[in-house]
């Protein structure tokens, strides 16, 4: 049977994540109160923010900043802003 917890992100019951992806006190925050759904919407912000501002996971201080927007985003209410990027226009 599918675990589920109470999504911190997406206020709902929803299916959790099998196992913790993230390590620390912060992966396990991720695993207790976020589900699978909204740390795929995590993940595709993640990416953009790797592509558009060009980080380098190498660098302590981009990891850091990526923490802190994963943070924001998950547990926080805050959107993901890159200054500049502009969604696609839908057709």
């Amino acid at each position: 049977m599918a675990r589920t917890v109470f999504c911190q992100k997406l206020q709902k019951e929803a299916p959790g994540l099998d196992f913790q992806l993230y390590p620390g006190e912060v992966g396990e925050k991720i695993f207790n109160n976020i589900s699978k759904e909204a740390w795929q919407q995590w993940q595709h912000k993640q990416t953009m923010l790797i592509n558009e501002k060009h980080l380098n996971m190498m660098d302590p201080e981009h990891r850091t900043l990526l923490e802190e927007q994963m943070v924001g985003f998950l547990f926080e209410g805050k959107e993901v802003e890159i200054e500049g990027y502009r969604p696609p226009d839908k057709k």
